[in-house]
């Protein structure tokens, strides 16, 4: 739990510094639409799932997306990207070849992630971060992309597909729907 509160508090100083920056070099107006909250529901699947009888089968298990992004330019998205998965699963390590399960119970996994707005309604994305389980914690690279519609002033309705790899332990990929307010 140190490790949590000494990566948020890190994000948070960085945040602040980057929003205050920023502020004293545009007007209002402008910093009003460059924070945005996202939640979505989501579905991950991993190919490396165990099931109760110890044999590999696929697992597609639900999730929920909580998303923090600021504006850097007109083109540039930098976010914090907490995923958390709401079971507990076991999975077959990489190169185990079922000699190494691991155990998940319900795993969180922020990531901070930079995003590049390819026109009005597209977003590519890439990061890293850590994904904590009271087992054992990972670290994590992710590739996203997501779709965005509008909805009405300041509302989105956005899809995505995400690509996460834990380090020396499993993948997975994920399809999700969700809502997007601009802050």
């Amino acid at each position: 739990m140190k490790m949590i509160g000494r990566i948020v508090s890190i994000a948070l100083i960085w945040m602040g510094f980057f929003t205050s920056s920023w502020a004293q070099e545009i007007g209002h107006e402008e910093m009003e639409s460059r924070h945005s909250l996202a939640i979505t529901i989501n579905h991950a699947h991993t190919f490396q799932g165990v099931n109760a009888q110890g044999k590999r089968q696929v697992l597609i298990l639900p999730m929920w997306g909580l998303d923090y992004n600021y504006r850097l330019s007109e083109k540039w998205w930098l976010g914090l990207h907490t995923d958390i998965i709401v079971e507990t699963f076991e999975v077959e390590a990489f190169d185990k070849e079922g000699e190494e399960t691991i155990r998940r119970t319900r795993p969180i996994a922020p990531a901070l992630m930079g995003f590049y707005t390819l026109n009005e309604h597209w977003k590519l994305g890439g990061g890293a971060g850590l994904e904590w389980s009271e087992e054992e914690t990972f670290t994590l690279n992710r590739l996203a992309m997501e779709y965005a519609y509008p909805l009405a002033q300041g509302w989105e309705l956005i899809g995505a597909v995400q690509y996460d790899l834990r380090w020396n332990a499993y993948d997975t990929w994920s399809l999700g729907l969700g809502v997007l307010m601009e802050l």
